[in-house]
């Protein structure tokens, strides 16, 4: 039986209840009729429940998703998706730099490129597990506090059977198997956004976003709200209604991990680069997911300077985002916390206390979990990635933006220790256009491009 995950109606229905209550919405009553029709709970942490659901179940789920999206919110106004609400909500808006900042150079974008596959690839092994699982994993080999990659030499079976590896991913991302960086979501988007500004520029559209999809992203390779956004494109459903119908996941981390390229490409100019993420957001996701998108693309656009440390990058990140947001306010939190502790379990898990009612893809916990890392570690690679994965939730995306910031920051791929970049090889796998098997410095000089080229007002998007 094949059972397609992120899209089944009933499936979906318990990821949007949650979502209703987290973004100000009162769905108790609908909630209680979907239980009385024995309509399952969201599956806690896979795609797709076991079972397919009865006819009249689904159709009741179709009905019950549209009338939940029909409910008023009480955050609305603080939480906006309109970029010039956005805006009026953000007093510390980046005002347009008066000369504009060089692009970052390929040295430094080939570090960023490959700071985000390794911190990627440390993730993946330990994927979808819940924190004590990670934690005693790592225990078993000596591994604890987090200092390199996870290995399943030493494991006793019965660890690793009480917390198997990603069953995708250990074959190609424990010490003993990487051969290279395998293909990951993390990665691919990069490579959609590279494809998309040697395309339409830095005055793409979110339609031409959405194209582009179309043509280059295969449709398996999507997840969560890309998958639904995706689906809802195949039916004739335009952005950013996209982002809206149907799509319970539209607060997840996935506008996150596709925030890199916007950074990079405008070195020095966080305002431009939240709005370039935006565009591409908006696709997908409202409200704090596209927050999350544009905190990162200007914290990335800030460390692409080479000329601030890593709190200014962060404090840059929060300017873009509405600072009543619940997504501020976690950020806030987290980098308090990290300030605070000097033992990051400490910080981990008072995060997970105050996150407990989130999915471990959302975009609040995990925002608030890299801005924690990067500034626990004061930037420092090795570090960063470490304390980003250790702490749990969405480990290969978490280590991945970690990871693309502190290599930023470190600012040349020979200031990132051997052990972290040697296995990659110099070489990624993908399903996204021509890359499978590029090379981290052709993906930077091919960045660099698009960084340096110029965009004339007339060009320019409104924003």
């Amino acid at each position: 039986m094949l059972r397609v995950t992120w899209v089944q109606p009933e499936d979906l229905l318990g990821h949007e209840v949650r979502q209703a209550v987290q973004d100000g919405r009162e769905p108790s009553a609908i909630a209680a009729r979907w239980r009385a029709a024995g309509g399952p709970e969201a599956p806690a942490r896979a795609g797709a429940s076991p079972g397919r659901a009865s006819r009249y179940l689904r159709l009741l789920a179709e009905d019950l998703l549209d009338e939940l999206a029909e409910l008023p919110s009480r955050l609305a106004d603080a939480e906006p998706t309109d970029l010039a609400a956005i805006k009026a909500l953000c007093p510390a808006w980046p005002g347009q730099p008066g000369a504009p900042a060089p692009p970052a150079t390929a040295e430094r974008l080939e570090a960023a490129w490959l700071g985000r596959a390794a911190g990627c690839l440390l993730g993946k092994p330990v994927e979808k597990l819940p924190l004590t699982g990670i934690r005693q994993l790592a225990r078993a080999t000596g591994n604890w506090p987090l200092s390199t990659w996870f290995t399943g030499k030493g494991v006793p079976e019965d660890l690793t059977a009480a917390y198997p590896w990603n069953r995708r991913s250990a074959a190609g991302s424990l010490a003993e198997n990487i051969d290279g960086m395998p293909e990951d979501d993390d990665l691919n988007y990069p490579l959609l956004n590279l494809l998309l500004l040697q395309r339409h520029g830095k005055r793409f559209t979110t339609t031409d976003t959405a194209r582009l999809w179309l043509d280059e992203l295969p449709a398996g390779r999507t997840f969560t709200a890309e998958r639904v956004a995706y689906r809802n494109l195949l039916l004739g459903i335009e952005p950013p209604l996209t982002a809206r119908q149907r799509n319970p996941f539209r607060e997840w981390i996935g506008a996150l991990i596709r925030a890199d390229m916007h950074g990079w490409t405008n070195a020095g100019d966080p305002a431009a680069a939240a709005a370039q993420a935006h565009r591409d957001a908006t696709l997908t996701h409202t409200a704090n997911g596209v927050y999350s998108a544009m905190f990162a693309a200007a914290v990335i656009s800030t460390a692409a300077t080479g000329t601030h440390d890593v709190h200014t990058c962060l404090a840059t990140g929060l300017t873009v985002v509405p600072p009543g947001s619940r997504l501020a306010r976690a950020v806030r939190h987290a980098v308090q916390l990290a300030q605070t502790h000097e033992d990051f379990d400490t910080v981990v898990d008072e995060l997970h206390a105050t996150h407990a009612d989130c999915h471990w893809v959302h975009a609040v916990p995990n925002t608030a979990l890299v801005a924690a890392a990067l500034t626990h570690a004061d930037g420092d690679f090795t570090g960063s990635v470490c304390r980003a994965v250790s702490g749990g939730w969405d480990t290969d995306s978490n280590g991945a933006t970690a990871g693309g910031v502190a290599a930023l920051l470190a600012g040349s791929p020979n200031e990132l220790p051997d052990r972290w970049t040697a296995p990659l090889k110099n070489r990624l796998a993908t399903s996204v256009g021509d890359f499978d098997g590029t090379g981290f410095d052709t993906l930077a000089h091919l960045t660099h491009l698009e960084a340096s080229r110029p965009m004339s007002d007339i060009d320019r998007p409104a924003s």
